[in-house]
C-alpha cells in the first residue's frame, strides 16, 4: 500500500453549475449534495485504505492552495500541486506523475477528479485495487469504465475485447458521440462510459508521455530533477509555457495500444450539471430535491439549493432549477440548463463578482 499514490485532480471551475460553482469557489470545495463533506473531501475519504494520507496530493490553481489546506488540513504542501497555468488535464496529470516518480519510482498512481461522487464506495475500492494490482504487475495504462444506462452524449466511450477477464483490452476512445452513435454503442454492449478515473504505474505513464506528447515529456524530464527544491516554481513555470493545452484522452490514451479498462458498477455521476444533481439527490413527496428553507406549494420535479437563512416560497413550478448562492439567484427550467454557459457569459459583462 505505500507504493501507491493519488492525484486529485481540483483546478476546474464547473462553469456548468453556476452560480454556485464560481471563480473563487468552485464546486469541487461545496458541500453539493448536502452530505456534510465537499465533493474534494468525498474523494480523499474515498482512498482510505487504498493509499497513505501522506501519498495523496491534489493538482489545483494557486487560487485555491488556501481552500484545499482548509478541507484536507492533513495535506502537506508538498502534497498540493499549484499549476502555473490550465492546460487542461495532460500537463496536470504529468505534472503529478513525474513529481511522485521523483520521489518513488515504484509508484502506483491512482488519477481522479475532485468532483464526481460515488455511491458505492466499496465496490469503488474493489475495482481501483483490481486495477492498481494489473497496472504494477504490467505496463498497461488502466481506465475504470463505467456502464452506460442511456445513449448520454456528454461522456466519452470506452470499446473494449471481452475475453472475460476483469481487465478487458480498450479498441477504441470516442470522445462524446452525438446521439445516433451513443444509440448504436449502447445497442452493442462492448462500450463503457469513460469516468476519467486512471490507474497506471509511475514507469508507464512517464514511457507513455515519452511516446505520444514528446514536447510536454521533454519539458517534465527536465524540472523533475528540481521538484521538492526551492527552485521548483520558476522550473515549473517554464515547463508549462512548453506544454500544449490537451486533454490526457487526446493527448496519449486514445494513440496508446495498451490501453485497458476495467468495468466498474460503483454508482458513479461527474455531477456536472444541475439535473445531474437532482438525479442523485433524495427527492421528497413532490418528487423536488430541496436543499435549503423551502416552502413548495403546487411544484414538482424541481431542484432547489438556497441559502439556508433565507425562506424560499415556490408556487407553480414544474421543472425548474432555483438557486442562489453568493449574491446571484438563477432561475431556470431544467431542459434549458444548457444555457447556463450562455448566462455566465452575459454576467461576466455585468462585473466579475457575479461569476
Amino acid at each position: 500500500m505505500n507504493n501507491n499514490y493519488v492525484v486529485i485532480m481540483a483546478g476546474g471551475i464547473g462553469t456548468r453549475f453556476w452560480p454556485f460553482s464560481r471563480k473563487n469557489f468552485p464546486k469541487q470545495f461545496h458541500d453539493v449534495l448536502g452530505t456534510g463533506r465537499t465533493l474534494i473531501q468525498q474523494t480523499a475519504d474515498r482512498f482510505e485504505g487504498v493509499c497513505p494520507k501522506e501519498n495523496i496530493y491534489v493538482v489545483t490553481g494557486h487560487e485555491y492552495k488556501e481552500l484545499t489546506q482548509t478541507q484536507l488540513p492533513y495535506l502537506s504542501d508538498d502534497q498540493i500541486l499549484c499549476e502555473p497555468g490550465r492546460r487542461n488535464t495532460a500537463p496536470c496529470i504529468g505534472y503529478a506523475c513525474y513529481k511522485i516518480q521523483k520521489q518513488n519510482p515504484d509508484a502506483n498512481i491512482v488519477v481522479a477528479p475532485a468532483d464526481h461522487i460515488i455511491l458505492k464506495e466499496e465496490e469503488f475500492k474493489k475495482r481501483i485495487n483490481i486495477a492498481i494490482d494489473y497496472a504494477s504487475r504490467n505496463d498497461a495504462l488502466v481506465t475504470l469504465g463505467i456502464e452506460p444506462s442511456h445513449p448520454n452524449t456528454g461522456y466519452g466511450y470506452i470499446q473494449f475485447e471481452d475475453e472475460g477477464s476483469e481487465v478487458k483490452k480498450v479498441k477504441t476512445f470516442t470522445e462524446k458521440p452525438n446521439l445516433e452513435l451513443a444509440k448504436m454503442f449502447l445497442a452493442s454492449g462492448d462500450y463503457t462510459w469513460n469516468a476519467g478515473i486512471f490507474v497506471w504505474s509511475a514507469a508507464s505513464i512517464t514511457m507513455a508521455f515519452s511516446r505520444f506528447m514528446p514536447e510536454e515529456a521533454d519539458a517534465f524530464n527536465s524540472v523533475q530533477k528540481h521538484f521538492y527544491t526551492e527552485s521548483e516554481k520558476d522550473e515549473l513555470d517554464s515547463a508549462y509555457m512548453r506544454c500544449r493545452s490537451i486533454s490526457i484522452d487526446n493527448g496519449l490514451m486514445e494513440k496508446a495500444d495498451n490501453v485497458y479498462v476495467v468495468k466498474s458498477d460503483i454508482g458513479w455521476s461527474d455531477l456536472g450539471t444541475w439535473r445531474s444533481v437532482y438525479e442523485n439527490s433524495e427527492l421528497n413527496e413532490d418528487s423536488n430535491a430541496i436543499d435549503g428553507n423551502v416552502m413548495t406549494y403546487n411544484s414538482t420535479n424541481c431542484v432547489v439549493k438556497t441559502p439556508k437563512d433565507k425562506l424560499v416560497v415556490l408556487n407553480g413550478l414544474d421543472g425548474f432549477i432555483v438557486t442562489e448562492f453568493n449574491n446571484v439567484l438563477m432561475i431556470c427550467k431544467m431542459e434549458d440548463e444548457q444555457k447556463v454557459k450562455q448566462f455566465v457569459n452575459d454576467a461576466e459583462e455585468k462585473g466579475g463578482e457575479f461569476v
